[in-house]
């Protein structure tokens, strides 16, 4: 069996996005006949306190949690470096322990900070090992387009020079769509890359159908409801949708907003009047389907300068459940991209309000468009984006770079046989 280790911040039962994303791939690479071992902290993301044994095992991955102090907040930015260090310098002790029993390859992902730093101690201290990195997000990039960090300044050119290194020393590289491939492009890195997006972490087997009293609680009687639903954080906008909802006032379009994060109090300020505009409260994940489905279209977001850095997570699970996206976007980023390619929903730019407006106010009124396009977002998830189809490919990527392609076949075939997931 090909040995694989991943190595990410966080793990199953955390409840991170990230961490639940290397969860599910790791168990269905063992489904598919992988033998997997994960190294994340042993603390909960948004309880340090907590901590998770050092070891168990969950659906056939072995998982050894590296210690890590609880008193370095990740929710500032010196938190978060001195967090990311910390596991960086524990997995690399973790590479000079495990070289009578080293994995075939090890996967690395964007969390903690520079995690893909643990490429270059792998490739020092276990030789003849495959790395690969599944990029969710760039770094010092994001701090740029944070404002954390100023471009040009001796930091970013340094925290480039070392994130070029560790990209040098990775066989793979996975980018979540052509934006971030052409940022990574300008590192010059020479190895195989493929674009490897996520996958919703609900996927239902049929678009949603809205539960009469949950759409009720949430929209009263609108006839056309939009839902933004999760993070607004500082890589996200609103105002081109605020602007949407007050030039479709009276038109019986309703806007709702259930979401947490630093950005909310300026969106309440900026929201406050309008009457077509409310908000909802953060529901549990158990609750999510039938919060997601209580809407006909869903709400992303990504400010201008963001392009290729982070992909908002909702867009896929808005697909996954049915349901068109309005993007409050740049057309040439990946969601962009993608809606104006497979026709699942609108770019919402400051010169096209009026003609979105103009095409929302037609799909209030023809329920029949409206069913049309929400199969033709499933159908499209289902065919680009859907679990199994990203973990067959990682199999295949995996199985590539390490010249093992004829490994036990059978065992990839029936990889194919796993059930979906219903969470």
């Amino acid at each position: 069996m090909p040995r694989i280790l991943l190595l990410y911040h966080y793990f199953h039962p955390d409840d991170v996005a990230g961490g639940e994303m290397f969860t599910e791939l790791g168990v269905g690479l063992a489904r598919r006949g992988w033998e997997v071992e994960a190294a994340p902290c042993n603390r909960s993301r948004h309880d340090p306190a907590r901590k998770f044994p050092p070891r168990e095992t969950y659906e056939g991955v072995r998982i050894r949690r590296m210690w890590r102090p609880g008193f370095f907040s990740q929710s500032s930015p010196v938190g978060r470096l001195l967090n990311s260090c910390w596991m960086i310098a524990a997995w690399g002790l973790l590479a000079l322990r495990g070289r009578r029993h080293r994995p075939d390859a090890v996967l690395i992902g964007s969390d903690p900070l520079f995690g893909v730093a643990a490429a270059w101690l792998y490739r020092k201290f276990v030789p003849g090992v495959r790395i690969a990195h599944w990029c969710f997000d760039l770094h010092p990039e994001a701090a740029v387009a944070e404002g954390i960090a100023r471009e040009g300044s001796w930091k970013v050119r340094a925290a480039r020079w070392a994130a070029g290194k560790a990209y040098a020393c990775c066989d793979l590289i996975a980018d979540l769509g052509p934006c971030m491939r052409e940022r990574l492009e300008r590192y010059g890195h020479e190895c195989l890359k493929v674009t490897l997006p996520p996958w919703a972490l609900q996927e239902p087997h049929a678009p949603a159908v809205p539960d009469p009293d949950a759409r009720r609680r949430l929209f009263g009687g609108a006839r056309l409801a939009v839902l933004y639903s999760g993070h607004l954080g500082r890589a996200h906008s609103f105002r081109n949708i605020l602007a949407l909802a007050r030039e479709l006032e009276g038109d019986g379009v309703g806007f709702r907003f259930a979401v947490r994060g630093p950005g909310v109090p300026e969106l309440r300020a900026a929201a406050e009047g309008r009457p077509n505009v409310a908000f909802g409260e953060f529901v549990p994940k158990d609750d999510l389907p039938l919060r997601l489905g209580a809407a006909d279209i869903h709400a992303a977001s990504l400010k201008p300068g963001w392009e290729g850095l982070v992909v908002p997570s909702k867009f896929f699970g808005s697909l996954a459940a049915g349901r068109p996206v309005l993007f409050d976007g740049s057309p040439d980023s990946d969601i962009g991209r993608w809606i104006s390619e497979h026709r699942i929903g609108w770019v919402l730019t400051e010169d096209r309000i009026g003609e979105t407006a103009g095409q929302l106010r037609r799909l209030a009124s023809d329920k029949e468009e409206l069913v049309s396009l929400q199969r033709r977002c499933f159908d499209t998830y289902r065919a680009l984006f859907a679990k199994e189809k990203t973990i067959a490919d990682w199999d295949a990527a995996l199985r590539s770079l390490l010249g093992r392609e004829e490994l036990d076949a059978g065992t990839a075939a029936s990889g194919s046989k796993c059930p979906e997931a219903d969470r």
